[in-house]
């Protein structure tokens, strides 16, 4: 027996229970992941709490819980290929990372090497932040003379964000609460409180382009500043956000995105700010911690 999240119906964190469940074992064309971190995204509990967002990710009840996660591969099946039994590895596995074992289909498209270097807790935040960050600020063209305004700046996605277009020589202008201003400001960027208002509150930074990782309040400040739909992009507004502005996801970072964020993270030009660590039995608190929306930084459970 191993043990898993599970929740048998939809609702809040109270539905979360770590469960003795079957082990697990690699099939034909598979590998086993014996997980030892478990990196939490707000997608996580919001496909726990509601049904259609569930569905439409294919999710249904009874179900696991969560989705980043990195371990060691201890088990390869029958014409897996690609890895061995004892790599280290990271990635993605929709609703299965918060277990003793996840089983993975080769080819693994969301599974990387965990470069040496990187411990189990920083590479189990990567995968959804990660690419995400990498993607919405690929789908404005962000270039090096840009001023741009990042909606969120202190939650998960939005602190891979900060530092991804500080990198690329922009100039970075963050919304948050007030008691983050010096987060965000250890991160590379501006402050700015979010609120009705913003758009007056940002006018004579003067942004040139703008990503909403929380909802649309950023998009539609940039929007108002005038500054073209081409160069806005959102990641939780929905298939058809404001104004035409471009909608965007982890599923849509280029194919090096991932290798360039673990270099940087080696070089020490982007930091992981790891709010808090939780036993996978205090799954519960942890989530209720991220869902509080007050987090510096990423939720990770450990096993």
């Amino acid at each position: 027996m191993s043990r898993a999240v599970i929740y048998e119906k939809f609702g809040g964190p109270e539905v979360l229970e770590v469960r003795e469940v079957p082990e697990p074992h690699a099939g034909p064309g598979e590998l086993r992941i014996r997980v030892a971190a478990a990196g939490l995204n707000p997608m996580d509990w919001g496909l726990a709490s509601h049904p259609a967002l569930a569905a439409q990710f294919g999710v249904t009840v009874p179900s696991g819980f969560g989705y980043d996660l990195a371990g060691v591969i201890d088990e390869v099946g029958p014409g897996a290929t690609g890895f061995s039994v004892g790599q280290r590895v990271f990635g993605g596995v929709m609703a299965r990372a918060a277990a003793d074992f996840a089983v993975v289909a080769t080819p693994a498209d969301t599974l990387w090497p965990t470069p040496p270097g990187i411990p189990d807790e920083v590479a189990a935040t990567l995968p959804v932040a990660g690419l995400t960050a990498a993607a919405a600020l690929a789908a404005i063209d962000l270039r090096p003379q840009d001023t741009v305004l990042i909606g969120g700046a202190a939650g998960g996605v939005g602190v891979f964000a900060v530092q991804l277009a500080a990198r690329a020589g922009a100039r970075v202008i963050g919304t948050a609460g007030e008691g983050t201003f010096p987060f965000v400001r250890q991160l590379g960027a501006i402050p700015v409180s979010y609120g009705p208002g913003l758009a007056d509150r940002v006018r004579a930074l003067a942004p040139t382009s703008a990503t909403d990782l929380f909802g649309t309040e950023a998009a539609e400040a940039a929007l108002a500043l005038g500054i073209s739909p081409a160069r806005i992009s959102t990641i939780a507004a929905g298939p058809n956000p404001p104004g035409g502005v471009r909608a965007t996801g982890g599923a849509d970072a280029a194919p090096e995105a991932m290798a360039r964020l673990t270099d940087a993270i080696l070089a020490g030009e982007i930091v992981v700010p790891i709010a808090g660590t939780f036993p996978i039995e205090k799954v519960r608190e942890a989530v209720e911690v991220q869902a509080s929306r007050h987090v510096h930084g990423k939720i990770v459970l450990t096993l």
